[in-house]
């Protein structure tokens, strides 16, 4: 059965009329390039120079996009999602950090998030970024080669390793699948590699780590093929989660400047191409797999789901599910969970100024991908209407 995403009553059906038009006039604003980089300059500086705006972004990019500064906060939107069938990821997004006290605060706080998880059954996985528990430092040196790591940098690895671990054993032991999501090529090598030893590790019976898969890179179908392979050869399960991927232009130019080819596919039809076949290939070898599609694409979203019923997969199997950012494309994610596919959003949280650059992200994602902001308006333009004559 087709999946209708022009359904705005069903998708905007947890939202007030107030709550709607907010959403609007934010779109509208993002929708212009120029602004959002203005503001993103602007703010930043702000903070610097500890300016009072926290109330102002709390009121409008950080409302529509965050659940709340603590996880506590965050209930509200859990009991929302829950009311309409949707799960909540808690999303910790503090990244960037430098002192290991600081990175072993962050994991402490992710480990809460699985703990949370584990106490309230809408929360179906937990997540972390590797920038969040590791110096961006040590995986870039580690990226070249662990063997090459020395004195200081090889102990901070050993902490990283160790800090994978915590995570990823407390998933283990209370039963909380955790994604680890995917960076910049130029560290990816070394997180692939933390997140093969833990998947080794704790994936044997059951899968509890997930790896995430950028499929704008065109090397990532392949690296998914060899893992399976490798997986097989050492008896444990794949976790994957798909996305397109979120530092296209940085990516780009870094490879541009330092000479070496782009990462990058060369059309977005090549990223589409890859990423659909991935799908494939994951619920072909559904057995050693589980699947989470973090994908605002209408058309993979409905092939996926054409996918399972081609091949039998009941829409309940834990093993699929389909993900979605808080605040964006809710006329996928809560479609989906009317037709009771298994849906989650990710619900970031954390304190304004840590999480401005999440916010940052996501205002300049909504600018530049074709299409995403206009149809996110239209969409809401279309829901006002139709409340409006009924």
């Amino acid at each position: 059965m087709a999946i209708d995403f022009n359904n705005t009553e069903v998708a905007f059906k947890g939202k007030s009329s107030f709550q709607l038009q907010k959403a609007y006039y934010l779109f509208k604003i993002v929708s212009i390039g120029v602004l959002v980089s203005i503001a993103s300059v602007l703010t930043r500086i702000a903070l610097a120079l500890r300016l009072p705006i926290n109330y102002l972004i709390k009121k409008t990019i950080f409302q529509q996009f965050c659940g709340g500064e603590y996880i506590k906060d965050c209930d509200t939107t859990i009991q929302e999602l829950s009311d309409y069938n949707i799960g909540t990821i808690l999303d910790y997004s503090v990244e960037g950090k430098n002192s290991n006290d600081d990175l072993d605060a962050t994991t402490e706080e992710i480990i809460k998030t699985i703990e949370k998880a584990k106490s309230n059954e809408a929360i179906p996985f937990a997540v972390f970024k590797p920038t969040g528990v590791s110096k961006f430092s040590i995986l870039e040196k580690a990226n070249e080669g662990v063997g090459k790591l020395t004195g200081q940098d090889l102990l901070e690895y050993k902490k990283v390793f160790e800090r994978f671990d915590q995570i990823c054993k407390r998933a283990f032991d209370l039963q909380v699948p955790v994604f680890i999501d995917a960076e910049d090529s130029w560290i990816q090598d070394a997180i692939d590699h933390l997140v093969e030893q833990m998947m080794e590790r704790y994936n044997q019976e059951e899968i509890y780590v997930y790896n995430t898969l950028q499929m704008y890179r065109w090397d990532r179908l392949d690296y998914l093929k060899s893992i399976h392979k490798v997986s097989k050869e050492k008896g444990y399960k794949i976790g994957v989660k798909l996305v397109r991927g979120a530092y296209m232009e940085k990516e780009r130019e870094r490879a541009e400047e330092k000479g070496y080819k782009s990462p990058i596919q060369l059309s977005k039809l090549d990223t589409d191409k890859d990423y659909d076949l991935a799908l494939e290939y994951c619920l072909e070898n559904i057995n050693d797999f589980a699947l989470c599609a973090g994908s605002h694409n209408e058309e993979s979203n409905m092939y996926l789901a054409s996918l399972m019923e081609e091949k039998g997969i009941d829409k309940s199997d834990k093993r699929v599910f389909f993900a979605q950012l808080l605040g964006m494309s809710d006329h996928i994610s809560f479609n989906l969970a009317n037709e009771n596919y298994n849906v989650a959003k990710y619900v970031p949280y954390g304190p304004i100024k840590e999480v401005l650059p999440y916010l940052i992200r996501r205002a300049e994602e909504n600018t530049s991908v074709s299409g995403q902001t206009g149809r996110e308006l239209s969409l809401i333009v279309k829901e006002i209407n139709r409340r409006r004559t009924k």
